[in-house]
């Protein structure tokens, strides 16, 4: 929307503002053009513009606020962090209402008695593990990559994986929520100790990526952090070996992270990395731990190896056993490593999986490619048993697109990763060159960013990596794939059963009879 036709809507919607203003104030509401245009885009589209965008304290204003919007038939979006890629809070048509919980960020309790922790919606994955540390405590599932910006109220509406995956995605660590229907209700899920009690009410309303209503509290299962940990990296000749090795390692749950890349994805991610930042960050991990000297041991091995030890290596798997006892995580890593070498793998330098252990929360410069091309995943969750077709016919893809995708300049890795013992992920990243957009310049270090190149907007590569995803979400399909951050970019009715999706359906007109609550998402 340009300027104008903003300016034109904002003030033909007088009467929304005033009520919204009498509701929560007029500090709680911003309507700046620049600030509009920075919350109505994710990571790779563009949404409709937003009406103003809601920034509520605590959890009544948040209800004061959705109540006002609803009564004067304004839709509301739920917002979380900004790190989607699936628009998920990119609103189907102009003059939404965007819920931007970040100032209701308390960690309202830790109950270490109990072992549970209640965080505001806005609370980072950073954030809440900070305050675990010291107390040698982490929730059940602790965050994706991106949790120094992602939010738990965003994690338990898109779902998310990576730290902890050994034990399923962030949302099975939640015990129970408050969330706001579209009414202004304040909707409590069930117990804060126990999950669940009768039919799950928390499970509904997990990964419903705002479409049933917005979380406003969360409680979480927590578990104690590891107290000794082993690294362990492997490189593998090809993809069917790899997912042989981690596929076999996922069943014997000897790992609290396993994953790993396939060749371009790994070398983008050598091209970015800062190894002298990152043992610095490593050596002061490990002091904190109270082992200088083999903090000391462990930096000098991480600069000494550089980014060499990738070289010549076609697939790479990385892994972290997290235990009480060191001798017991070294066991771990010793029947690792044999399942490794008995599918073809080598032991390589462990680098990666250390300095990602240290450092669980860096800035998202990863958001853009090392030379400042635009990026965005695209994913799958598959069992064991389909994990080669999945890979096989990606790649069939790719090879069909070569030309088109080397005239724009797109190139595609893959970051593979087990999550639970029943599943793995295959997650296809696409970069190519296109301008960055404001979200990507306010998130990326300025220091980062400054270093970056640039390039003129790319609307056929843009278009062209969208067909490309659209196609990979088709492949997914073909094989009952599942996924995360469902929101507008996964097919959840297709993949449903009908008398489940109706029941979906009942279940959203119940809560939001005249579809105000982030409509479109989920495909409601």
């Amino acid at each position: 929307m340009r300027q104008a036709d903003m300016a034109t809507t904002i003030e033909a919607r007088s009467d929304v503002f005033a009520a919204l203003t009498a509701a929560v104030g007029p500090d709680a509401l911003v309507r700046d053009a620049d600030e509009l245009r920075y919350y109505s885009q994710d990571v790779f589209s563009d949404g409709a513009l937003a009406l103003a965008v809601f920034r509520p304290t605590d959890k009544a204003m948040l209800a004061r606020g959705i109540a006002a919007a609803t009564a004067q038939g304004i839709a509301v979006v739920p917002r979380g962090g900004g790190m989607s890629y699936t628009g998920g809070y990119l609103a189907d048509q102009p003059g939404a209402l965007l819920i931007d919980t970040g100032a209701m960020n308390r960690i309202l309790d830790i109950n270490e008695e109990d072992m549970t922790v209640t965080v505001e919606a806005g609370c980072t994955w950073a954030q809440l593990h900070q305050a675990l540390k010291p107390r040698r405590l982490r929730t059940l599932a602790w965050g994706t990559l991106s949790g120094i910006r992602a939010t738990v109220g965003g994690g338990m509406s898109q779902n998310g994986v990576f730290w902890g995956a050994a034990g399923g995605t962030v949302v099975d660590a939640a015990l129970c929520f408050e969330v706001v229907l579209a009414d202004g209700r304040i909707l409590s899920t069930g117990g804060d100790f126990f999950r669940p009690f009768g039919p799950d009410i928390t499970g509904l309303f997990a990964a419903d990526c705002g479409a049933l209503g917005v979380k406003a509290t969360i409680t979480l299962k927590l578990v104690r952090d590891g107290a000794a940990f082993a690294y362990g990296s492997f490189a593998f000749p090809d993809a069917a070996a790899y997912f042989g090795a981690m596929s076999e390692i996922a069943r014997e749950g000897l790992a609290s992270e396993n994953f790993g890349f396939d060749p371009y994805l790994q070398a983008q991610r050598v091209k970015r990395d800062s190894l002298t930042k990152d043992a610095k960050s490593l050596v002061n991990m490990m002091k904190a731990q109270g082992s200088v000297l083999k903090a000391l041991k462990e930096g000098a091995k991480v600069v000494a190896a550089g980014r060499a030890f990738l070289d010549d290596v076609p697939f790479s798997l990385h892994l972290i056993a997290e235990g009480r006892h060191q001798s017991a995580v070294d066991a771990d890593m010793m029947a690792i490593e044999a399942i490794a070498v008995r599918h073809g793998g080598k032991p390589i330098e462990n680098t990666i999986p250390k300095i990602l252990r240290a450092n669980p929360f860096p800035p998202v410069n990863s958001m853009v490619g090392p030379g400042g091309e635009r990026w965005v995943p695209v994913h799958g969750l598959l069992p064991h048993s389909r994990l080669v077709e999945g890979w096989n016919r990606i790649q069939a893809l790719f090879a069909d697109e070569r030309a088109a995708m080397e005239a724009q300049g797109i190139a595609a890795g893959a970051m593979l990763a087990a999550v639970s013992r029943q599943t793995c992920l295959i997650e296809p990243v696409f970069f190519w060159p296109d301008a960055l957009e404001p979200i990507h310049c306010r998130s990326i270090e300025p220091d980062h960013l400054a270093k970056l190149g640039r390039f003129p907007p790319n609307p056929e590569a843009h278009a062209l990596v969208a067909r490309l995803r659209s196609d990979i979400i088709g492949i997914f399909r073909d094989l009952d794939a599942a996924h995360l951050q469902v929101a507008r970019a996964y097919p959840l009715a297709a993949a449903s059963d009908d008398a489940a999706w109706g029941l979906l359906r009942a279940i959203k007109r119940a809560v939001d009879p005249d579809n105000l609550m982030n409509p479109g998402s989920l495909g409601l």
